[in-house]
């Protein structure tokens, strides 16, 4: 599939105004090819607010966040930016998501992640429900990101066009999540401040392949390769060597400061496609596991065959920390394939259904 470039503007809706959402309503009004109409939000508080008050524009857009559902779908957008909290409630995202696609909505959304690439990950009745629904209202689903999505879906998938032969696809985030706000993520999902023996719902045998397992299968999808089945989990947590004060929980000394985990995707009992994270709290700390070559994280990507390849990919928001412009680019990969999603059949879109999707548009004037 080539380039999608609609013929007039899009028109938009962003789902929530959050740490994503915020970014997701500026990268709207700043397309060229879109056209914010209207905004959701779940907060009585901000309903009534300007989109543009809520992305700490400076300025107006004159569109006001509504936590109205039906009166968005009476917009008649062509597309919703789905950028709401995900992690803590999946299904009913899926009811939220199920629902915009049966009013004719096309919808990219960061969550769940799961949605990447469901299939050996969800059971097949719930994915074809989905499929139907978008199919019924004519409308397509896409979920991607940074991570999972983009960053270990498409870039290594990318860089695999180079090789002659692949013994081995390792992509990992390195990265220091002292400045991630998500306390809900960080203490309650991963734990982080509390003591080692707390039973974390992410660390449960399965979690880590539903999150992060649909990436390991989408790049065995994307380089024809049927992965045994389940696929393998490793996690590794570290005691906090000091007290740290982090913007979403403090970490008292002794409790979970650091996580190094993986999920292995075998072919014939080999590993073969490995996604890693080495998840730290505190900068200096665990120098035995690998660190970015710069900055405070990176995504790295590491191909072993002929030849053997290694790609770092690091970002920083101009005003902002790594932490910062990770919300920015998991928007702008929604916001940049909208016309793709748009012009593809009805149902659920894998990464590997999308054209070439580029920052069409956004070269600053």
């Amino acid at each position: 599939m080539s380039q999608v470039i609609p013929e007039r503007p899009l028109r938009v809706v962003v789902w929530s105004t959050g740490t994503v959402g915020r970014h997701a309503i500026a990268g709207v009004d700043a397309h060229p090819d879109l056209e914010l109409v209207g905004v959701w939000t779940s907060t009585d508080a901000k309903a009534g607010k300007d989109a543009g008050e809520l992305a700490d524009l400076g300025r107006a857009l004159g569109v006001a966040a509504t936590t109205d559902r039906e009166a968005l779908a009476a917009l008649h957008p062509d597309c919703v930016v789905h950028t709401a909290m995900t992690d803590d409630r999946i299904f009913e995202a899926i009811d939220d998501l199920t629902w915009l696609l049966r009013h004719g909505i096309n919808v990219v959304s960061s969550g769940p992640v799961v949605l990447v690439h469901p299939w050996q990950a969800f059971p097949d009745e719930l994915i074809d429900g989905i499929i139907q629904a978008g199919r019924a209202g004519g409308a397509s689903l896409h979920v991607n990101g940074i991570d999972p999505g983009f960053a270990n879906d498409v870039l290594p998938l990318v860089l695999t066009s180079l090789s002659q032969r692949i013994d081995h696809v390792r992509v990992s985030e390195i990265a220091d999540y002292s400045t991630y706000y998500q306390p809900v993520v960080m203490h309650d999902l991963f734990g982080f401040g509390r003591p080692l023996d707390y039973e974390a719902m992410i660390w449960a045998p399965g979690i880590l392949s539903l999150a992060w397992g649909p990436v390991v299968r989408v790049i065995g999808a994307g380089l024809g390769v049927t992965l045994d089945e389940p696929l393998i989990e490793h996690v590794e947590r570290r005691p906090a060597q000091r007290a740290i004060s982090t913007v979403s929980c403090d970490i008292p000394e002794g409790t979970m400061g650091s996580v190094r985990f993986r999920v292995v995707g075998k072919v014939d009992g080999v590993d073969r496609i490995t996604l890693e994270h080495v998840t730290r709290t505190d900068a200096e700390s665990d120098p035995d596991w690998p660190r970015p070559h710069e900055g405070d994280g990176c995504y790295r990507v590491e191909i072993s065959g002929e030849p053997a390849m290694k790609l770092e990919f690091t970002h920083h928001g101009e005003h902002g920390d790594h932490n910062v412009s990770g919300m920015i680019v998991t928007a702008q990969r929604l916001i940049n394939a909208i016309p793709a999603v748009v012009a593809a059949e009805p149902g659920l879109v894998s990464p590997l259904d999308l054209g070439l999707v580029t920052g069409r548009g956004l070269v600053a004037r």
